[in-house]
C-alpha cells in the first residue's frame, strides 16, 4: 500500500525513460538595450530613425526576458519586422551569443521539421502562411512551433499584424493561451511609418 501521493509519483517516475531532456528557460538580461536599439535603427535606417513608444516595452524584454519571447503585434509599418528580424538577432549575438535566426511565415513550411529542433526563433508576419500539406498531411506550422517551445522552453520571437481575436480564430484559443504565457506581448499602434 502507498501511503502518500510523493510515493505514487516516485514508482511512477522509476518507468519513465532514464534520458529524458529537460531544457532549462532561455534567459538573457542586455545592459543598454535601449541604446543598442537606437543604434540599429540608425544603422538601417540612417536620418529617418525614429525612436517609437512601443520600442521602450522591447527594449525592457531585452534588458531582462524572464526566460519567455516576444510577440508584437499590431498596425503595419511601425517597425516590427525591422526590430525583429533585423536589429534583436545581431544584439542577441553580440550581447549574449545567442544566435536568433529568422524566418517568414511563408518559408516556414519549407523548413517546418528542421526549425521544430530550434529553441530559438524569429517567425516574421504570422498569419500570412498557408497550412502545410506534405504527402496529404495537413499541418498547421505555426501552432506546431508554439507547442514545440513550450514543451522545450524555447524562445519564439513572433511579428504580426492580427488582433489577438484573430489570433484565436486562425490557430484556436489554445494557442492563443499558450503564446500568451509564452511571450511578453507588445501592441504598434499607429500611421505607419513607411513612405
Amino acid at each position: 500500500m502507498v501511503n502518500s501521493f510523493s510515493e505514487i509519483i516516485e514508482a511512477y517516475n522509476k518507468h519513465l525513460p532514464k534520458e529524458k531532456i529537460v531544457f532549462p528557460p532561455i534567459h538573457f538580461q542586455i545592459s543598454n538595450a535601449k541604446n543598442w536599439m537606437q543604434h540599429g535603427l540608425f544603422h538601417w535606417l540612417g536620418d529617418k530613425a525614429k525612436w517609437m513608444n512601443e520600442y521602450d516595452q522591447v527594449a525592457d524584454w531585452l534588458t531582462d526576458n524572464n526566460g519567455r519571447g516576444l510577440l508584437c503585434m499590431g498596425n503595419c509599418g511601425r517597425g516590427k519586422t525591422l526590430l525583429c528580424t533585423k536589429i534583436i538577432p545581431p544584439i542577441l549575438l553580440a550581447t549574449d551569443n545567442r544566435v536568433l535566426q529568422s524566418f517568414t511565415m511563408q518559408e516556414v513550411a519549407t523548413h517546418l521539421d528542421s526549425l521544430l529542433t530550434k529553441r530559438i526563433l524569429c517567425l516574421d508576419d504570422v498569419g500570412t502562411e498557408a497550412d502545410s500539406v506534405k504527402y496529404g498531411e495537413r499541418r498547421q506550422p505555426f501552432v506546431e512551433l508554439v507547442d514545440s517551445a513550450e514543451r522545450n522552453n524555447g524562445i519564439l520571437v513572433i511579428t504580426t499584424n492580427l488582433t489577438a481575436q484573430e489570433i484565436a480564430t486562425k490557430y484556436g484559443e489554445r494557442t492563443l493561451d499558450r503564446l500568451k504565457a509564452l511571450t511578453k506581448l507588445v501592441h504598434f499602434k499607429g500611421e505607419s511609418m513607411r513612405n
